[in-house]
Parts: structure tokens; sequence; C-alpha cells
């Protein structure tokens, strides 16, 4: 016979495990957005002209007369010269210095921006972390928005159809790549650079990525 002490014994026997909380990812605390811009924007800014980075002229932001036929909106990223293109309605376009992915890592196609994202979080792809577990395995849980975080002050995420690449078009916190190869597939910009696009780029648009040769027509 079942007594009531015996079924408070048995109860607390069964329920009495503490359950530990579900991982609920990194974060990206709002309420610190306005003062991060503030802190990665440089006093008295102007896009054309500031330098703090130390980058060659040519990367900085410039108004610029895009080819012919392009759809205004889309981005098109040069590998070659190291360009990001924003294009505007009027057969003009604003030109961007970025870093591209080294080695093999750079993907080269067309996608489409389905997401945008202030301040993102961060969390690195298992092909990351088996590339360089020194370097990402301990950051395997993520890192919560902010100006070390790898994908810097805002992020476009790039897609095929549905499917999220895990590309990237992200300021970074390593402006001094502007240029060169250095990210593992993403595509690089300055943090003010990329909070100043980032209001005129809509979520649908198309990204090109070209590839980092140029090829050219045979007989």
């Amino acid at each position: 016979m079942l007594t009531r002490r015996h079924f408070v014994i048995t109860s607390a026997a069964m329920f009495s495990a503490a359950i530990a909380p579900a991982f609920a990812g990194p974060v990206s605390n709002r309420s610190k957005w306005a003062a991060y811009d503030a802190q990665v924007t440089p006093v008295n800014y102007d896009p054309a002209t500031t330098n703090p980075w130390g980058l060659h002229p040519r990367f900085l932001p410039q108004l610029v007369e895009a080819n012919a036929g392009l759809k205004p909106g889309d981005i098109h990223v040069d590998a070659v010269a190291r360009y990001l293109y924003h294009i505007r309605d009027n057969g003009t376009a604003m030109r961007y210095g970025v870093a591209i992915a080294r080695g093999n890592l750079y993907e080269p196609g067309v996608y489409t921006i389905r997401r945008k994202a202030k301040w993102p979080t961060w969390i690195p792809t298992k092909d990351m972390i088996e590339r360089d577990p020194d370097v990402y395995g301990p950051l395997a849980e993520g890192m919560d928005g902010g100006p070390k975080n790898p994908l810097g002050s805002r992020a476009f995420y790039l897609f095929k159809g549905n499917r999220d690449t895990y590309l990237r078009i992200h300021g970074s916190p390593a402006p001094r790549s502007i240029g060169g190869r250095a990210s593992s597939g993403c595509v690089r910009m300055v943090m003010a650079h990329i909070i100043g696009l980032y209001d005129q780029v809509n979520t649908g648009v198309t990204a090109h990525l070209y590839p980092t040769e140029i090829v050219t027509a045979r007989n």
C-alpha cells in the first residue's frame, strides 16, 4: 500500500533534479546599438575623406557612373579591384572598398539578400571550426553583437533561393584588411561605411559576386 509519505518521497525523486536551461545563443543588445555606432564612426565623419584606418584613398566611398543596364538597388562586388557597387536609380553607383575571402574560400555567384541585421550576432560554421580549430573552437557558442564581433556593425545575409549560404557582406573590426584577401568567405567593409550603406539596401535585391580573375574569350 502506498502511503502519502511514500508518494511525496517518490515524487521528489522524480521531479527534484534541476533542468539545465536551453542554450539561447548569442544576443545583440538593442539598447547599445547607438553607442556602438558612435564608437566605430570617427568624429566629424565625412565618408569621402575621413580615413583614420590608413586605407588607400580609392577604397573610400565614392559616387561613380554605373554601367548601363544594371538594376537599381542591386549590389555588385568586383573581386579583382576589391570594390562593392550599390546601384542607384539615376545611372550612378556608390562604390566602396572591400576585402574578400582568402584562398579558395571566396565563392563568386549570384545571391539574394534575404535578411539584414544591425550589430549581428555570430557563430562560426562547422567548416570554420574544422579548418581552424584553435581559432574558432573556443568561439563555437558564438559571440554577442558588438564592435569586436567579426560581423561588425551591419550584415547582409546572402541566400541561394531559400537556402542560407552563410556568406555575408558585413562590417569588420579589422578595417586595415580592406583591399586584401582576409576573410573565411564573406565580403568585408569598413564598419562606418556599411552603416551608411545599410538603410539604402532592401531585402530581396540581388548581390553579384564576380570571380577573382578576369575571364576573357578565346578563339
